[in-house]
């Protein structure tokens, strides 16, 4: 059992455990970066913190001005009644970084039963992401140990060994924070409270599951809950022949991965949505921009944009908002939503570009980058970032989807057709699927596949969520496939949904490679009228 750190320095105690900076027995109140800046210093008081361990640490790598530090120092020293010139707690190394230079006496409070112990896994070999205790909007999970079922034999320790690997993978993800192995696995209750878990690990989310072996079947089951309320947000099953465990671990391991990414988006957007507009964090702002975002029309693409130029009013620095506005300014020009398409293809770029230069390492940031690229008919530059998106996070099943559609484009449908079914079966309720099919129905396209092509097509157009372009999409496959008649229909249900679209925007949507195919698609738009 692990206890919580009190320091006490002057007539000053900081409790990283509760978040609280107190003078006297009396909160003071400190914004969420100047408590983890505070902390860090406190915590490494025996050393120099440099300004990059402080971007790292507290702005979690991400680019910020010099003037931001700058502003959270002085913001700290306030909280102590110190300042610039009598450095009495926090001294500046000039251009090297600070140091706390008052005397400090660390307890440990034996009643606070659990707290974060980063030190526990970097011995272990496990990389610490823990959440920061002054994040409480963004969503944090932890992963507890699979429970086993009857007698595993030999294979009990894929009960430890899929968490711990989930953990990793999970540290990848940027926007999510994941307590560490060495306090997550300290929980092995047959029945956990999970309420109780949040407030011990203090998280949001918890994972947990079960590993059964009879003979040789292998079945694992995952269970996905809301902490605050103990309500089950997502579960799955998952079954196969022992004789195939590691091939069917790296399957559940992506498949759970790519759920996550999915499910607890969502969720968040739900919980926004019950939240009054005015009342929104940048966080839940974001969320829900995602919920409007997905459903590719002018009305919910315009509250999309609102909602994430809210939450990057809110925090400039929040790189996933940024990309966020990119995506809805190239959904305006993908669907020709404005007659100022070089407008809105500027800001998809400049957006994406922000989002960047606030954190490289996002693959939705490096995704919409990629799709920028995408509209200046520029495949090949929109190829770079998108398998810079996967190679950031292998199981980013949009990243994939958007991979294959570009491949596809630029004539290589065999290897489009192949990166869009990973896509499908890593993402099979992923709010972009109907994409995923139009992409299938492509790659058949682009081998006169034709038969095969109106199939994918159909699926696709009727999907949930699929936009105007994938009915234009059915339209060209039918007709390609010789039934007229649902050719028409398909047509027709383009121009009642956006009359104004034309074969030329069709081509500046899907900037094709091959003449061949452009030909072929030409002739059956015009044969319908477009």
């Amino acid at each position: 059992m692990l206890a919580r750190m009190l320091y006490r320095f002057g007539s000053f105690e900081l409790d990283t455990a509760r978040v609280e900076l107190r003078a006297d027995g009396e909160t003071r109140p400190l914004e969420r970066q100047v408590f983890a800046l505070l902390a860090l210093l406190v915590e490494n008081r025996e050393r120099l913190v440099s300004r990059d361990e402080i971007l790292e640490k507290v702005w979690d790598g991400r680019i910020v001005s010099e003037s931001a530090v700058a502003s959270r120092v002085k913001s700290a020293r306030q909280a102590l009644g110190d300042d610039g010139k009598a450095q009495r707690f926090i001294k500046t190394i000039h251009r090297q970084g600070f140091r706390f230079v008052a005397e400090v006496k660390a307890s440990r409070d034996p009643a606070e039963s659990l707290a974060d112990d980063a030190a526990t896994d970097r011995d272990a070999g496990t990389p610490a992401a823990t959440p920061p205790p002054d994040q409480p909007a963004r969503p944090s999970i932890a992963v507890l140990p699979f429970r086993l079922i009857g007698d595993a034999g030999p294979y009990a320790a894929i009960a430890d060994a899929l968490p711990h690997e989930l953990i990793v993978e999970l540290s990848r993800l940027r926007w999510l924070f994941v307590t560490a192995r060495g306090s997550s696995f300290r929980l092995r209750a047959t029945e956990a409270d999970m309420v109780e878990v949040g407030r011990l690990l203090r998280v949001r989310y918890c994972l947990s599951g079960t590993v059964e072996v009879s003979g040789r079947h292998l079945t694992i089951t995952v269970e996905l809950v809301d902490t605050r309320d103990a309500s089950v947000v997502w579960a799955e099953g998952f079954a196969g022949s022992i004789d195939d465990v590691h091939q069917l671990r790296a399957e559940i391991r992506s498949r759970i991965l790519t759920a996550l990414e999915i499910q607890i988006p969502f969720h968040e957007a739900h919980l926004a949505r019950l939240t009054v507009t005015e009342d929104l964090d940048a966080w839940s702002a974001y969320h829900l921009g995602l919920h409007h975002m997905y459903h590719f029309n002018r009305k919910d693409n315009a509250a999309a944009a609102a909602l994430f130029d809210r939450a990057v009013t809110l925090d400039p620095s929040f790189a996933r908002a940024h990309a966020g506005l990119s995506f809805v300014h190239f959904q305006t020009a993908f669907l020709r939503h404005t007659d100022d398409l070089a407008r809105e293809i500027a800001l998809a770029r400049r957006c994406a570009e922000r989002g960047f230069e606030l954190d490289p390492l996002d693959p939705f940031v490096n995704f919409t980058m990629g799709r920028s690229f995408w509209l200046e008919g520029d495949l090949e530059g929109g190829l770079a970032w998108l398998e810079r998106a996967t190679s950031i996070s292998p199981n980013y099943a949009q990243g994939i989807y958007a991979r294959a559609w570009t491949e596809t484009l630029a004539g290589r449908g065999l290897e489009g057709r192949r990166q869009v079914d990973l896509a499908m079966r890593l993402s099979p309720l992923d709010p972009l699927y109907y994409g995923m099919l139009g992409t299938r129905a492509f790659t058949h396209m682009a081998l006169a596949e034709d038969k095969d092509a109106a199939h994918w097509a159909e699926r696709a157009a009727r999907s949930p969520g699929a936009h105007v372009l994938i009915a234009m999409i059915a339209a060209i496959a039918h007709a390609q496939a010789g039934d007229d008649a649902r050719a028409a229909q398909w047509a027709a249900n383009v121009r009642e949904r956006n009359a104004a679209l034309t074969r030329q925007d069709f081509f500046r949507a899907f900037p094709m490679k091959s003449e061949v195919l452009r030909a072929r698609i030409a002739d059956s738009l015009a044969r319908l009228g477009f």
